[in-house]
């Protein structure tokens, strides 16, 4: 009697580094215009659910990598570019209306919106009836979005509840912006 030992091999698991270094080539493809949006969507969720490293060769094997010269080459115009944008919003910034923040003693938050009830009105169609609130918190000034419509601003981020915000700041209601000035 001849016994017969199989032994199966199963290739081996993929590690998180490979997995990520497959993410990083589809999100450089996309952002060099070599993948379509959906495509990048079809092929990031393909090289999550991967199991085998084969798996994700076939999802970057059109996409392949720069070399040095061309991340270089990549890299500087998109700094040269970033600074133009840079620059247009600063100064845009000094251009901007002021809006000066409270006295720190009122103890009372400010509300902002078309509402005439409001501490500062402002009348323009973005700008919601109670759209946001500028109060003094410890130390701080806190700028709270109400349940706006068209959102708060600070610095051209969306404010979320709450965020905090200093003399300088860009604010904005709606599409109406404002630069926080202390009297």
């Amino acid at each position: 009697m001849t016994s017969s030992f199989e032994f199966h091999t199963h290739p081996a698991r993929l590690s998180d580094a490979e997995r990520d270094k497959a993410l990083q080539v589809l999100r450089d493809g996309v952002a060099m215009g070599r993948l379509s949006h959906d495509t990048f969507i079809r092929r990031m969720e393909l090289a999550l659910a991967a199991r085998r490293p084969d798996e994700l060769a076939v999802l970057t094997a059109d996409l392949h990598s720069e070399g040095r010269l061309a991340r270089l080459v990549f890299g500087t115009v998109e700094a040269v570019s970033g600074f133009g944008v840079r620059l247009r919003r600063a100064w845009q910034a000094e251009r901007l209306p002021k809006l000066l923040l409270p006295h720190p003693g009122a103890g009372h938050p400010l509300r902002i919106g078309r509402d005439p009830a409001n501490g500062l009105r402002l009348t323009h169609e973005t700008v919601s009836r109670v759209h946001a609130e500028l109060s003094r918190q410890g130390g701080t000034w806190v700028l709270r979005d109400l349940g706006s419509t068209n959102g708060t601003t600070v610095n051209g981020r969306r404010v979320i509840g709450a965020a905090v915000v200093r003399e300088g700041d860009q604010i904005g209601f709606g599409r109406m912006a404002f630069r926080l000035a202390v009297n």
